[in-house]
């Protein structure tokens, strides 16, 4: 089929926040090349000592759909997908995606949560642990159950009908974050992606849940850790508070 009559697929650019991730980041940049040639992926480094940087710069010699942000250290999770969004809505992404870099997301799930936003004009799609066809590899039992009782806690407090609630495997259409105040968007860790899931669902938005297998990394060492989730919980009630107040709604 030409260019003229072929369908155009939608512009899908993949932000992957980095610190240390050597291992994985030439690995992670190809996984999700792969997808598609409307896929684009950007790393945003928090200049890893590793050389996780270097290597990006190097893999952009050859490819222009690899992007980087180098930042100057550690800022935190929330603040780089912040940085990833506004560089992805300036070039003009039409959606953009989170995901890790150690492979505890399937680079090909991707399509399928790019799809589901196609398909069922979504505005977030998100990669579930705990919908049907969802799941946990390789997680211990302790683990499993913080995670499930924090998503419950999450719903609870909220009233989202987000059955994952501290995903971090997601896909956004440029329409919705093109309407976010990112300056209230005021968590910086962990509980920086149940924020942007509660400002979404206030203000309205289309929410997918796509099932996933969720498994851990197998390189590299974990971020993740307890203290980590119970910080993200503790913020719960404040985000309620604040939306009760109407500081999330997107006409303030």
């Amino acid at each position: 089929m030409s260019g003229l009559f072929a369908i155009m697929l939608p512009s899908c650019l993949v932000i992957i926040p980095t610190y240390n991730e050597a291992e994985n980041v030439s690995e992670i940049i190809d996984a999700v090349l792969a997808q598609g040639n409307n896929f684009n992926v950007l790393i945003v480094d928090d200049n890893s000592p590793d050389g996780t940087g270097q290597m990006v710069e190097n893999l952009q010699k050859n490819n222009s759909n690899i992007h980087l942000l180098k930042r100057s250290g550690k800022l935190g999770l929330g603040t780089a997908y912040i940085a990833g969004f506004k560089y992805g809505l300036e070039k003009g992404f039409d959606y953009l995606c989170e995901m890790d870099a150690d492979f505890s997301h399937n680079p090909n799930d991707l399509p399928r949560l790019l799809s589901a936003n196609v398909e069922q004009n979504g505005d977030l799609a998100i990669g579930s642990r705990y919908v049907k066809g969802g799941g946990l590899v390789d997680w211990p039992m302790n683990r499993k159950i913080l995670s499930m009782g924090a998503s419950l806690y999450v719903r609870i407090i909220t009233g989202m009908p987000v059955q994952d609630p501290t995903a971090g495997f997601k896909c956004y259409s440029a329409k919705l974050l093109s309407r976010f105040d990112f300056n209230k968007i005021t968590r910086r860790g962990y509980a920086f992606q149940i924020e942007m899931k509660y400002t979404a669902f206030l203000n309205k938005a289309k929410i997918i849940e796509v099932p996933i297998i969720f498994k851990d990394r197998e390189k590299g060492q974990s971020k993740m850790n307890g203290s980590i989730i119970m910080e993200a919980i503790s913020g719960v009630i404040d985000m309620r508070r604040k939306a009760f107040k109407g500081f999330y709604n997107f006409n303030n």
